[in-house]
């Protein structure tokens, strides 16, 4: 049992590690430009790198579904991507906080901020696309081709073009072209905490995608079951 369940409860382990100690663990400066907003370090970056985990393992079910059409395959990619897209909202939310302590506004225009709206609303169209298609089997086709082109549009969006202009995130020298955290703004310490906050946030995402997936095949049976 323990084997099976073993990463589950890392997960709450690490999690309520976090949880503790994340307001607990001295900042690096108060007279810094982060402050004690910076705790959100260990909330909200790890929102993005569930995201990131999510949505590729989502796209992996995806190519996988175009081989080898299966609905397990589907429902892997629709789950994953669901999961993922709420993080994502996660993700914007704890940022529009920072933002909040940090730019005066929890929305200003920031390229990073407009590119990162961009690829939700792209990703929640798929949402919407598959919703509108009947037909089972068109609709994990469709889906999963339109799944592939989201997951492709996060780089650009997220990634590369926020790092082609002057970005109100901090990072390196100044903050032009690089939506970063600057080296100097972290410690050991804050790392001693951020590093599992990474592994524990997507260790849940995981956890909770997995359930669905569980939620979803029981639905499947018990409509498979009622049509007989």
């Amino acid at each position: 049992m323990i084997k099976s369940y073993w990463w589950k409860i890392l997960s709450f382990v690490l999690l309520l590690y976090v949880s503790i100690n994340g307001f607990l663990v001295p900042i690096p400066s108060l007279d810094g430009r982060l402050q004690q907003s910076i705790r959100n370090l260990f909330f909200h970056v790890p929102m993005w790198m569930t995201m990131m985990t999510l949505f590729t393992v989502s796209v992996v079910y995806s190519v996988k579904y175009l081989r080898n059409p299966s609905i397990k395959n589907d429902i892997y990619a629709l789950e994953f991507a669901r999961t993922g897209a709420v993080f994502s909202l996660l993700g914007l939310t704890t940022g529009m906080i920072w933002a909040k302590y940090q730019w005066g506004a929890p929305w200003s225009g920031d390229p990073k901020q407009n590119g990162t709206a961009i690829a939700i609303l792209i990703y929640l169209a798929y949402f919407v696309l598959r919703g509108s298609i009947t037909d089972e089997d068109k609709r994990a086709k469709i889906g999963a081709v339109y799944n592939i082109f989201a997951f492709c549009m996060l780089f650009p969006t997220i990634w590369i073009l926020p790092r082609l202009t002057e970005s109100l995130h901090p990072g390196g020298e100044g903050s032009q072209g690089n939506p970063g955290l600057n080296p100097k703004d972290t410690s050991a310490a804050l790392k001693m905490v951020s590093v599992p906050a990474y592994f524990g946030w997507i260790l849940l995402g995981v956890w909770i995608s997995t359930l669905r997936v569980r939620y979803r095949q029981l639905v499947n049976k018990v409509e498979e079951k009622a049509m007989n």
